[in-house]
């Protein structure tokens, strides 16, 4: 029997065909039927004892359902032990009840998924209080991957001006422009976002004068509706940039918002693949083969972890 392999929803065929590929695994697309009233019939492909399901939870309810029944289907197969790779990772915004009433969602949804999965890998969970992403997987491993190194090595592919200043829009995105300045050499800097009301936010650099003149790296973890990163382009323009560019781990955003970006004064914006999008230019495929080859290379012969 096979030692492992990779099955993957239809709207990853592509990414988890190149995955596979890199850990020289098979890869079979899950058939999801849709009945007139709305129910998903699920057919998995030929299973092994370790089963790596690839799919990113964007748009994820109906995904939700047919990773459920995909796992039902894999255990009762032989899968002694499941792995889902969720480039995106959804429901993880709602990490409290900020008014009476509210589900807390990140509760919900993790423990939907450890009931069905062994081990979870994802890109730069959309994490806020929660401090570990192991907390919303109760009973199982989980890995919360950073995209700055795919990132990293396609800026400096593709040439980086060494006068750009990495900049991102608030203060949760320290840490991954930190890195990301750190990886390609460069300058960088955080906004403070001070709101005046719930529809108005203004976003202030501590040394604006330090972007006159020079081109600026706008760095984000995800971007939906626009509204932060629209602010931010503007604030810089002020400040006298020489040029804004946008790169974008999750792009969750219609793809039409794009032209409002570009008119906004954001030269270009480049995303990862985590999320199917127009804007996508960066590959996470490695990043995932990179984390499993460790877990792989101890798969003995009947493909569970020796």
């Amino acid at each position: 029997m096979t030692k492992a392999v990779v099955q993957c929803l239809p709207e990853a065929a592509k990414q988890a065909a190149r995955f596979a590929e890199r850990l020289d695994l098979p890869q079979h697309v899950i058939d999801v039927h849709r009945f007139p009233d709305g129910e998903l019939r699920v057919t998995v492909g030929p299973t092994a004892p370790t089963t790596i399901v690839m799919t990113s939870l964007d748009q994820p309810n109906d995904k939700l359902v047919a990773i459920l029944l995909a796992a039902e289907a894999l255990r009762r197969g032989g899968a002694t032990r499941l792995v889902l790779v969720a480039p995106y990772l959804c429901y993880m915004r709602q990490d409290t009840a900020f008014h009476p009433g509210e589900a807390i969602s990140q509760r919900v949804i993790g423990r939907l998924i450890a009931g069905a999965a062994d081990r979870v890998l994802t890109v730069d969970a959309h994490l806020h209080r929660t401090r570990n992403i192991q907390d919303v997987f109760p009973g199982i491993a989980a890995d919360n991957l950073s995209a700055m190194p795919a990132i990293a090595g396609h800026l400096n592919a593709n040439g980086f001006d060494p006068a750009t200043i990495v900049t991102g829009p608030d203060a949760e995105s320290e840490p991954w422009v930190r890195d990301l300045a750190r990886r390609v050499n460069a300058d960088y800097a955080v906004a403070q976002k001070i709101r005046h009301g719930d529809r108005s936010v203004e976003l202030v650099f501590a040394d604006p004068a330090r972007f006159a003149g020079r081109p600026v790296l706008l760095v984000d973890d995800i971007v939906s509706s626009g509204g932060t990163i629209l602010t931010c382009a503007k604030t810089l323009q002020a400040a006298g940039a020489a040029s804004i560019d946008a790169v974008i781990t999750h792009a969750l955003f219609p793809a039409e918002l794009t032209a409002t970006f570009l008119d906004a004064g954001i030269r270009s914006i480049q995303s990862t693949d985590s999320v199917p999008h127009p804007t996508n230019a960066i590959r996470l495929d490695a990043v995932f083969a990179e984390a499993l080859r460790e877990e792989l290379n101890g798969v003995g012969s009947q493909g569970s972890p020796s």
